[in-house]
Parts: C-alpha cells; structure tokens; sequence
C-alpha cells in the first residue's frame, strides 16, 4: 500500500510581499516559484498580482505553486488610481492673448531685431 501525502488549500498570495507568500506556501506545505523573477528567493517588497493554482484549491502537499509580479499584456496594470486635487486645467495648454494689432508669430531677423512676415 502506498503511503498518499494529504491534500492542502492553496492559500490566497495575491497582494502579499514576495517574502510573505514564500513564507504562507512554506506554511501550507507548498513550494513556490516565480516564472518573471529569475531570482525569486531574493525578492522581497515586489507584490504578487496572479497565482496558480487559484486559491482554495485542494493540491496534494509538497506541489509546486507559482505566483507572478507583473501584470502579463492586456492584463491590467492600470496605474495609480488615486485621486489627483486639484484637477488638472482642460483643453491642454492654453495660451494668453496677444494684443491687438500684434503679429502672433514675428519673424526674428538675423541681427535679432523683429520684423513683420
């Protein structure tokens, strides 16, 4: 009769640091891995932002998860969503009005004095 290992939940790691997600899978009896970070066991502050298997799932112990820290394309990534006070001014650059009668683009001569176009 073999001897089955029991299953284990897979514990949510999206949001947690990268040292705190090894240190819930090692918990759980997972190991972990990092496909984007070649030098996974030296992150620390990056932020998990997927993972497989989903959390809750049952997996036996001793099963390799993975967990990403960046975002793959068209998968978000949004950028700071908070609010930004004062707004900022609509429309773009705006510029001041010239007087009457001025030449909105003068022609500069040589020497640097201005003359008409």
């Amino acid at each position: 009769m073999s001897r089955k290992e029991p299953d284990v939940r897979v514990p949510r790691l999206v949001g947690l640091m990268a040292v705190d997600a090894r240190e819930t899978a090692r918990a759980q009896g997972l190991l972990l891995g990092a496909p984007d970070r070649p030098g996974f066991h030296l992150a620390v502050v990056d932020h998990v932002v997927r993972q497989y298997p989903r959390a809750g799932a049952e997996v036996p112990r001793e099963s390799m998860a993975y967990v990403w820290f960046d975002f793959g394309s068209g998968e978000g990534g949004g950028g700071v969503r908070e609010p930004r006070l004062p707004r900022p001014p609509r429309g773009g650059l705006q510029r001041e009005p010239d007087e009457s009668g001025d030449d909105p683009y003068p022609v500069l001569s040589p020497a640097g004095a201005i003359s008409p176009a």
